[in-house]
């Protein structure tokens, strides 16, 4: 007797089984109990919903990091050596020295130097070394070939793995396995195809991402009175609110529409979002601006800087004139205060001032590359992997669990995803060239939760192209250029030990801490 790969025994063998059963056959359950046993393949376990982590009732983190414009990984991690490609002078190689090793390590690490950004006079100083050796053992590469050159539709198809599961967002999946009882689970801080929602309608509203346009003052609105001059005691405000509760309930238009979806959300997001949300003095907590009359008159209005708000404050000192950082400072305090589970924070195409040389962000982030290729993904690589440093050493100080000893970093998953990656030719030997839009790229993960100090994939250094692997297994495959985004959307789910069960993704247990 045998079961089929879906778990199931077939018509015949379920007769004979139940015979055996007649029978008073004392030998039935273990015999099937080795039937199943016997096709516990990688494959089946995910249909019967076994690809899993023991749920311990404790919420896990996704902080995606949107790369904007295209991140090229052989800029960074996978870069190549002159010297190590028959094809140098014309691909995008680099000068030996500028390509440093990293100690025990798979991964590379760029140096670069340059006087100016394109036509934009600023110095570009860049090193990664510092970063890899800080992080490598909690670093994984997974090399990837994407399906659009589109910015937004590849950036969305970076968190769906081009519609995976359903069609539903990496941030939305984590919000439904972990994000319940959380008051806001998903935030979205991303630009175009990052900001987007999935495609499953199925999911709970809650699930879906809450826009936040401004995070240093997105806080203030998450109470409906406190630091309004003037107005009542909470306790008149509450009666009013229950007046006007009763009052929309019994009028001709919420009889009307009482029974549309619209109108049930907007009353439970009145009757039971605004108070909890109230409840947890968000408006406090989440708040990094300080006390600083006459600018910032806080105390005037009878508000407060978050406990966490000066070490951030110091962490990010341009939390409030660039978008990157106020991201991440506001992130770092959804996860602590426990409001969400995945937060999605990252460069815009706008121009930013401020920074060491003036410049915080050049226009089109990453895609600043169609100027100039090597100094734009210097620039941006550095912008990224600081801002991700710093959030990384605040999680960590972070306690989650006294009892285990656990931090927020111990439960949180960082993805860096890019739309897609950057052509690889130059005119000989050019050391400024502009790069277009390809679809062969890469993605990094950082996870206490990821097999760290990895690199899935591999790359051609005569072609500077990356190549596949099974995501099952890890291993390497040469010459395979096939999209896999959905391997990407199922890593980072499995890495993070998410219920899988029905979805239908393909196993990558690879990408998983063992």
């Amino acid at each position: 007797m045998t079961l089929k790969k879906n778990g199931r025994l077939s018509r015949r063998e379920m007769l004979q089984a139940l015979s055996l059963c007649a029978a008073g056959s004392t030998t039935l359950a273990p015999f099937l109990a080795g039937c199943r046993s016997s096709l516990d393949t990688p494959e089946s376990l995910e249909k019967l919903g076994a690809r899993r982590d023991p749920l311990d009732g404790k919420p896990k983190f996704l902080v995606v990091i949107s790369a904007a414009g295209g991140a090229s990984i052989v800029d960074s991690f996978l870069a190549v050596r002159a010297s190590e490609s028959s094809n140098a002078a014309t691909l995008n190689t680099f000068p030996d020295a500028s390509v440093q090793a990293v100690s025990g390590s798979p991964f590379r690490a760029v140096k670069y130097q340059g006087n100016s950004l394109g036509s934009i006079p600023v110095a570009v100083n860049a090193d990664q070394l510092a970063f890899v050796n800080k992080h490598k053992n909690e670093m994984l590469v997974a090399t990837s070939v994407g399906t659009s050159v589109n910015h937004v539709i590849a950036q969305k198809r970076s968190l769906t793995g081009n519609a995976a599961w359903r069609g539903r967002t990496l941030q939305e999946a984590v919000a439904l396995q972990w994000g319940q009882g959380f008051p806001i689970p998903n935030v979205n801080m991303g630009i175009s195809g990052y900001a987007e929602r999935g495609t499953d309608d199925s999911l709970p509203a809650s699930c879906f991402g809450e826009v936040v346009g401004s995070p240093s003052l997105w806080p203030l609105g998450l109470d409906g009175a406190k630091g309004v001059q003037g107005a009542p005691p909470r306790n008149v405000i509450e009666l009013a609110r229950a007046t006007r509760n009763q009052l929309d309930a019994e009028s001709v238009f919420g009889q009307t529409f009482q029974d549309a979806d619209a109108m049930k959300r907007w009353n439970e997001q009145r009757k039971v979002g605004q108070p909890r949300l109230e409840a947890l003095d968000l408006i406090t907590n989440l708040n990094v601006l300080p006390n600083m009359p006459p600018q910032i008159p806080l105390t005037q209005y009878g508000l407060a800087s978050s406990p966490d708000g000066a070490r951030l404050r110091a962490a990010y000192p341009a939390y409030f004139t660039d978008p990157v950082q106020g991201q991440a400072a506001l992130a770092f305090l959804l996860l602590k205060y426990r409001v969400s589970v995945a937060v999605t924070l990252g460069p815009d195409f706008n121009v930013t001032l401020g920074g060491a040389n003036g410049l915080a962000n050049p226009p089109l982030a990453f895609d600043f590359s169609h100027n100039d290729h090597r100094g734009a993904q210097a620039f941006m690589w550095s912008r990224i992997l600081s801002t991700v440093d710093t959030l990384i050493d605040l999680l960590k100080a972070e306690p989650f669990d006294t009892v285990t000893g656990e931090t927020l970093w111990d439960r949180t998953m960082i993805y860096v995803a890019t739309d897609f990656g950057r052509t690889r030719t130059r005119q000989s030997n050019a050391t400024v060239f502009g790069s277009g839009h390809d679809l062969n790229n890469g993605f990094l993960l950082i996870s206490p939760m990821v097999k760290g100090n990895t690199i899935l994939g591999g790359i051609d250094p005569n072609t500077v192209l990356t190549y596949g692997f099974d995501a099952r297994t890890g291993a390497a495959a040469p010459g395979k250029m096939t999209s896999n985004e959905p391997d990407i959307y199922s890593g980072v789910l499995t890495a993070m030990g998410a219920d899988l069960s029905g979805s239908g993704l393909p196993d990558a247990s690879a990408f998983k801490k063992a």
